[in-house]
């Protein structure tokens, strides 16, 4: 077996990004840029007021000595003109300073009364003035490639002035779960012999929370010739084909097999992690093919590890940038571990973060309200609440 490590290390060597499209501003959220995105003029493009109230010469301000009012600055509609001896312009937060002013009163500070305003003491000595290229200049790198758009950097993307971005392609994934015991939703209660196939659900959201493009879902009984069959439709309709389960070790786990005809090159099998030792992965040509776990918490857990930053690499993004781990306290104790590197679910609560209960790899109730996972090496002691552990969104 490998370690968790040298595995990600493949799977990083072994994939590469789909291409490139070029897609509008408001189709970019949550895609991954193919180069880096640079401003197209400053931030602000001139001095701007940071507050409402008045824009001033400061040296021209007398304690109790009132300005009169010329005029006003709205963002967008500024002051026509320059500021006077013992003129004020009334000014809005966003606004272009007028020329010869070099100071924003906060309105706290001031009273008016018909064309004339004076001010109150303790108003400075802040100008609340926003600079012309304070926030960044034209040509700064606002984003690197590969990154990802995310809520906070699309309001960065349209700070760059671009109504286009260049992003990866979205990978077109195949979904195969195998397993006789398997049956949709809604018709395992009908037999004492069956249960919900529920992993590839999970697996399919993760996917298109990753931009990915589930083409084909599919359950495959445990026959070779049913699921040579599979592996092929998936093959000719995806960029990359998971496979849930059967990748263990006894008579019919086919999971690899189904592949045989299509000369699948495996990169990795069996990885010295707690769930998810049976975790393989193949290429066919330039097409990657994914085996995970047949248990449901198994499957996501692996999931989330493998399956996220391999589609992020197929997407020009960063394979180490989904899987930065970041150390927390623990709210409450976890047990010690044994020969392999264990990754914990875990719960943000009130408290602070608490392993669930039931760690066993086909709980499905527990996953619901799991949102961490818990990185313990092997041979790891005890923990107790208040030490920190390495962990990672789930």
């Amino acid at each position: 077996m490998i370690s968790f490590d040298e595995a990600i290390a493949l799977l990083s060597g072994a994939v590469a990004p789909l291409g490139s499209e070029t897609v509008h501003l408001l189709e970019a959220a949550g895609r991954f840029l193919s180069g880096e995105l640079s401003a197209r003029s400053d931030a602000p493009r001139r001095d701007v007021s940071a507050m409402d109230g008045y824009a001033v010469a400061i040296d021209t301000v007398e304690n109790g000595a009132p300005l009169r009012v010329a005029g006003e600055s709205r963002a967008g509609m500024p002051f026509d003109g320059s500021i006077g001896d013992c003129e004020a312009v009334r000014i809005f937060t966003g606004a272009a300073l007028p020329e010869g002013a070099d100071c924003v009163i906060m309105q706290e500070y001031a009273t008016r009364e018909g064309e004339l305003v004076h001010f109150a003491d303790g108003h400075g000595p802040a100008r609340h003035i926003r600079f012309a290229g304070s926030d960044f200049s034209e040509g700064d790198r606002l984003l690197a490639k590969g990154a990802r758009l995310t809520p906070p950097a699309m309001i960065s993307a349209a700070a760059a002035d671009r109504a286009t971005l260049d992003v990866g392609k979205r990978p077109n994934v195949a979904i195969i779960a195998t397993g006789d015991e398997l049956v949709a939703p809604g018709k395992a209660h009908e037999s004492a012999h069956t249960m919900p196939e529920t992993a590839s659900h999970g697996v399919a959201a993760l996917c298109r929370a990753m931009n990915a493009e589930v083409v084909a879902s599919a359950h495959g009984h445990d026959t070779l010739g049913e699921l040579e069959e599979l592996a092929a439709e998936a093959l000719a309709a995806a960029d990359c084909v998971v496979v849930i389960g059967g990748a263990s070790v006894g008579d019919h786990d086919l999971a690899r097999p189904m592949f045989a005809a299509h000369e699948m090159e495996l990169v990795f099998s069996r990885i010295a992690i707690k769930p998810g030792k049976p975790v393989w992965l193949g290429k066919v040509g330039k097409k990657t093919v994914l085996g995970l776990p047949g248990n449901p918490t198994s499957a996501m857990v692996t999931a989330r590890l493998f399956l996220r930053p391999l589609l992020a690499a197929m997407q020009g993004g960063s394979v180490k940038g989904e899987l930065r781990f970041a150390p927390l306290p623990l709210a409450a104790p976890v047990e010690a571990t044994g020969p392999r590197e264990t990754f914990l679910r875990a719960e943000m609560t009130e408290e602070g973060l608490v392993p669930v209960s039931n760690q066993q790899s086909g709980a499905q109730h527990p996953l619901a309200r799991s949102d961490r996972l818990i990185r313990r090496p092997a041979g790891s002691n005890a923990a107790s609440a208040d030490d920190l552990v390495s962990t990672i969104d789930f």
